[in-house]
Parts: structure tokens; C-alpha cells; sequence
């Protein structure tokens, strides 16, 4: 299992597993800006949870389903659905649901009003609308139906996953947009004349809209201001629950009980959001346990730096060169030798006449008054000299060369080591330049992190390293669980740091404990 950095500070290591384990969390808010991995990380922790005694539900607004893939259903909806697969040997056992933002749009106006009003609403097109894609509502959503999973008090931990958005600040906002304009001014204006009722309702409606009708018209089109009218008539009661259930829903957030978990990325726009989220909460006094980085990559040759290893792969790529020129110099020394070798095998040199002072046809002579006999040795009994020995020949008693035969092997066998070398060094040199950029990043991801760390040292912090593949199924929701748990080696001695006790049950998160 890949272990956490080892340089990050024991200290300011995020410990899950107590979050998990308090019986006074109940609920855990995973946020923080989109394709951060909010969704895996929300089902985790419930996996994690749930095996470890908890009754827990999951909450999720991922449109790509693929949290019901991975925990084996079929498919998520506005209802929570038990898991298969959990190990409830501990009593615990995880639900799962997906947001419907209509669906629990409409349930509050089903909850809120009569039969006859509630279908009034659900079929005014302006209602249609509002409920299927105004900005906002989607958040406003999620926290109407935390609110719902909390009073049911069916599950001892809601974990939630945000809404994916440009900002992560579009939780905390959006509900309190949606709310201020359902309470707004023109809302109440339009209210108006259905609360007053009878004639003086349609007196101040007359005289009112008589106003207002013109620019409106000309702002929202007759058929849709009609169609609002309609719609503010209809729900004029349920106007004021709307703002109130967003702030009882936002007081929630800021109990105790409650841990948000700010995800990121080790990238500089990630955790650029994360940063202003972190800011957020403290401004809004609400319990942050701490920061999960996911995809965080690693190395265990990280003692080699990317410098050091570039060097190599150059001095590597460089001693291929200058063995390449070297080699062809030298084949080509060797060629130059051995020709005139091979030319005079082939072709015996041709004594030239009156050339030769002292040699005959059958030996050597001595010249004009010298004896006329060879001082050739003859063969015993005949006229025949004796051939001469050869220096090649074996008779010669001189060392004797490699057939030729031999001699292409022993080249040949050359040539493949050479060659069987070289391409072991350029496969090194690859690799280590491999390792050279991999090593840069775990640079630039570490410069990242330690300059949030810096700014935020009071945010603990749980690193996930980056997995080979996507995560579908639950035994990848234990892995990720496992590493958000795991902790790092005890530093260094000159560090002089020592990882903090877990908190117990009656100690408040990190963000309570530094305010």
C-alpha cells in the first residue's frame, strides 16, 4: 500500500478514523471544487464508516452515477438504498442515495400545501422551470433533503457530497440566493394580492400591476409573468418556510456535530479553491476536520532527484556516442591492416627478372665465383629439393593464427555484447528520465501543498496517493478508505515533531480547537 509522503509533518496529519468513530459526528460534508474526486472520497469514508460500526447513509449530486457502480446497485435515486457487500460484523450498514433536485422540489410543495394546490404548482410552467435548472436550486436541494435525512434520525452519520460547481463556494451560497429571492421584494409584491383576497385583493392587484405590467411585460413576456403570478399565488404560504428551513439547514452546518472535509488536488487552482473555502468556513464559524489531497503521486526512489538523474541519462546518451565513433574507427583500422594480408594470400608476388642477386629456381647460389651447387636441401635419394617449411604451418614450430572461421565467431560474439550493452544503457537512460519527470512533479505537488500548508498550518492534512486506475467497486472504496486512515513513519529526529494524539470523543475537530 503506498505510504503518505513521507516530509509531510506528523503533526498536521489528518486522522480519519476518529472523525469516523465519534459517536457525536453526524454528518461529514466532503466540498470543494469539481473533478477533485468529492464523490469517492464521500463514498469511502461511508464504506469506511459503516464497516466499522456506523449506520450511515451517503448523499450524492454526481450526475455520472458512478457512485452506484461502485457500490453495486443498479442505479440511485431520491431514496436511500441499502448496499450489498458491506462487512456489518460490527453492526454497521451503509444506505446510498442521489439527489433528484424536481423530485425533492416537489415533495416540499406536496409536504406544504393541499392536493389541489400542490398540483396547481407542480403544473405552472414557471414552477416547471424554477424547479428543474434555476441557479441554486440544486444546492438548496441538498440541503433541504439533509435536512430531511437528519430529523429522520434513521442513520447515526449523513455523509454528504457536494454539488459539483465552478465555485465551492456555490454550497454556501447558493441556498441563501434562492432563499432571498423566493423572500424578495417583487416575490412579496406578487404575494400581495392573493393574501389580501376578495376584491381588495383584485382592487390592489388592479391598481398594482397596472404599474408594474408595463416594464414587466416588456422584462419577463406576458405569458411568463402570468405564469409567475400564478405560481406566487399558489405558494403563498410556503414562502417563508423556504428561507427558514435554509437557515435551520445552515445552522446545522455550524453544529458541532458537524465535520466538512475540503478536498483538492495537489494543482494550484485546486488548491487555490481550497484555500477560500477554508477561509469561508472560519469566517461562517463551521467545523472544518481538515484537507483530503487525492491523486497525490510518489516514489520510492525518491532519494534520486530529477537533477542527478538527468545527469546520468546525459552521461549515459554520451558514453553511447563515443563508443559508437570509437567502434567505427576502429573497424576501420582494423580493415586498412588486414587488406594487404588478404591481397598477398591471394596473389604470391612475382620475382621480377634480374632482380634476385643469390636466388635460383631450386635454391640460393653464391653468385659469379661463388660455388655453383644449391645449398638447398635434397630429398635423400632423388634430384628434388625438400619444400621449404612454411611459417604457417604447424612444422614451422611458430605460433599458429585463428582459422578464419574461428575469428568471425569471436567478432561476432563481440558485436552482440556491444550491442546487447548498448541498448541496456539507452533503456536505462530512458528510464531515468522517466524518473527525472515523475520527480518534478512530486516537486511542483509538493511546492503546492507546502505553500497551503503555509498559509493554513492550522488545517491537518490526508494525502491519497494516485491509484493506476478508476475506482469501481467496493474493494476500491476500502483502498481509498485505507490510505485516507493510513499514517505516515514517525519524522526524522532533528524534526523534532511527534504525531498528535487522536481526539477522543469529547475533543471538538481542528477548526474548534483554533478558533
Amino acid at each position: 500500500m503506498p505510504a503518505q509522503r513521507k516530509d509531510l509533518d506528523t503533526a498536521s496529519v489528518l486522522a480519519i478514523d476518529p472523525v469516523l468513530d465519534n459517536p457525536r459526528t453526524r454528518i461529514v460534508v466532503c466540498c470543494g471544487s469539481g473533478g477533485v474526486g468529492k464523490t469517492t472520497t464521500a463514498a469511502a469514508l461511508g464504506v469506511r464508516a459503516a464497516e466499522r460500526g456506523r449506520k450511515v447513509v451517503v448523499l450524492t449530486i454526481d450526475p455520472a452515477r458512478r457512485l452506484a457502480q461502485s457500490m453495486g446497485i443498479e442505479e440511485l435515486d431520491n431514496v436511500p438504498r441499502r448496499v450489498p457487500g458491506i462487512d456489518s460484523s460490527a453492526g454497521g450498514e451503509l444506505h446510498a442515495m442521489m439527489l433528484d433536485m424536481k423530485r425533492t422540489f416537489d415533495e416540499i410543495v406536496e409536504a406544504h400545501s393541499d392536493k389541489e394546490r400542490a398540483r396547481a404548482i407542480l403544473e405552472n410552467p414557471f414552477y416547471q422551470s424554477l424547479s428543474a435548472g434555476f441557479a441554486g436550486t440544486q444546492e438548496y436541494m441538498a440541503m433541504e433533503k439533509l435536512g430531511q435525512l437528519r430529523s429522520r434520525d434513521e442513520w447515526d452519520l449523513i455523509v454528504v457530497d457536494t454539488p459539483p460547481s465552478r465555485s465551492a463556494l456555490d454550497f454556501l451560497d447558493a441556498p441563501g440566493r434562492l432563499g432571498s429571492f423566493l423572500d424578495g421584494k417583487l416575490i412579496k409584491l406578487l404575494v400581495a394580492p392573493a393574501k389580501l383576497g376578495g376584491r381588495a385583493g383584485m382592487k390592489f392587484l388592479g391598481v398594482g400591476m397596472s404599474v408594474m405590467s408595463g416594464p414587466l411585460n416588456k422584462l419577463m413576456g406576458a405569458q411568463l409573468l402570468r405564469d409567475v403570478q400564478t405560481f406566487v399565488a399558489a405558494m403563498d404560504t410556503m414562502f417563508g418556510g423556504f428561507r427558514t428551513r435554509a437557515d435551520a439547514t445552515y445552522r446545522l452546518l455550524q453544529a458541532p456535530g458537524t465535520a466538512f472535509l475540503v478536498v483538492a488536488a495537489p494543482e494550484r487552482d485546486a488548491l487555490r479553491e481550497a484555500a477560500y473555502f477554508v477561509e469561508r468556513l472560519a469566517a461562517e464559524r463551521m467545523p472544518l476536520a481538515g484537507l483530503v489531497l487525492n491523486r497525490v503521486h510518489g516514489s520510492a526512489a525518491d532519494q534520486l532527484t530529477a537533477e542527478r538523474a538527468l545527469a546520468a541519462a546525459e552521461a549515459l546518451s554520451e558514453g553511447l556516442t563515443d563508443g559508437s565513433v570509437d567502434g567505427a574507427a576502429n573497424a576501420s583500422a582494423d580493415d586498412s591492416a588486414g587488406a594487404p594480408e588478404k591481397a598477398s594470400e591471394k596473389a604470391p608476388e612475382a620475382t621480377p627478372a634480374g632482380t634476385s642477386e643469390n636466388l635460383a629456381a631450386d635454391g640460393i647460389v653464391d653468385r659469379d665465383s661463388g660455388q655453383a651447387g644449391s645449398r638447398t636441401a635434397r630429398v635423400a635419394g632423388t634430384d628434388a629439393p625438400t619444400a621449404p617449411s612454411s611459417p604457417s604451418s604447424p612444422e614451422s614450430g611458430l605460433p599458429q593464427p585463428a582459422s578464419s572461421g574461428e575469428s568471425s565467431d569471436a567478432s561476432a560474439s563481440d558485436n552482440d555484447a556491444s550491442r546487447s550493452e548498448s541498448d541496456a544503457s539507452r533503456t536505462a537512460a530512458g528510464l531515468l528520465r522517466l524518473h527525472a519527470e515523475r520527480m518534478q512533479v512530486l516537486d511542483r505537488e509538493r511546492r503546492t501543498r507546502d505553500r497551503f500548508t503555509s498559509l493554513h498550518p492550522e488545517v491537518a492534512v490526508a494525502e491519497v496517493a494516485a491509484l493506476p486506475g478508476d475506482v469501481h467497486d467496493l474493494a476500491g472504496l476500502r483502498e481509498i478508505g485505507e490510505l485516507l486512515a493510513a499514517r505516515p513513519a514517525a519524522p526524522a529526529p532533528k524534526a523534532a515533531s511527534t504525531a498528535s494524539p487522536a481526539p477522543s470523543a469529547d475533543q471538538p475537530h481542528a477548526a474548534e480547537r483554533t478558533e
